[in-house]
């Protein structure tokens, strides 16, 4: 595999989190989170800046943030489940690293994220949420170039899938 960037896109739940953790130290790159350098940068919790601020201010923390990431080589850079909302970043992500985009099942998605209420746009019930956060961004993650279902997988066999592609 060329020493490139990899950056792993998909909706929430998918796994971005936990396979770029084993991805990066697997290839022995840096691993970068977006939304945990977001946090670092704005110096408040995701929570806080959609309460306080708005969902757009964070898509820009989001995009100043992420064009500060690809500027270097040999990273795992974990998005957020938005991140490929604005076609600016869409552009970034493809002329900076391989995209690799994380799906799952509908189902799989909601037993992953249930358990989880630190997410924004999951208050109130999280299956119609999930329902129609997907139904809003079909299509979202097509631009990616390898795209791997992690739906029933073990960590390692998605890890082999994206390595091998």
């Amino acid at each position: 595999m060329q020493q490139t960037n990899i950056i792993l896109i998909g909706f929430m739940g998918t796994g971005k989190s936990t396979v770029g953790e084993q991805l990066a130290q697997r290839l022995n790159y840096e691993r970068c989170d977006l939304d945990e350098e977001i946090v670092k940068t704005a110096g408040k919790s995701i929570s806080q800046i959609f309460a306080e601020d708005g969902e757009e201010m964070f898509r820009q923390w989001e995009t100043d943030v992420l064009l500060r990431l690809v500027d270097g080589n040999r990273r795992v850079i974990i998005t957020g489940g938005g991140a490929v909302l604005r076609p600016g970043n869409v552009q970034v992500m493809l002329q900076h690293g391989k995209v690799v985009a994380l799906t799952a099942d509908e189902q799989e998605i909601i037993r992953r994220v249930e358990r989880d209420q630190d997410r924004p746009l999951l208050q109130g019930n999280v299956r119609e949420k999930v329902r129609g956060l997907l139904q809003a961004r079909a299509g979202a993650y097509d631009f990616a170039p390898v795209q791997v279902d992690t739906t029933g997988k073990t960590i390692e066999e998605i890890v082999d899938e994206i390595k091998n592609a």
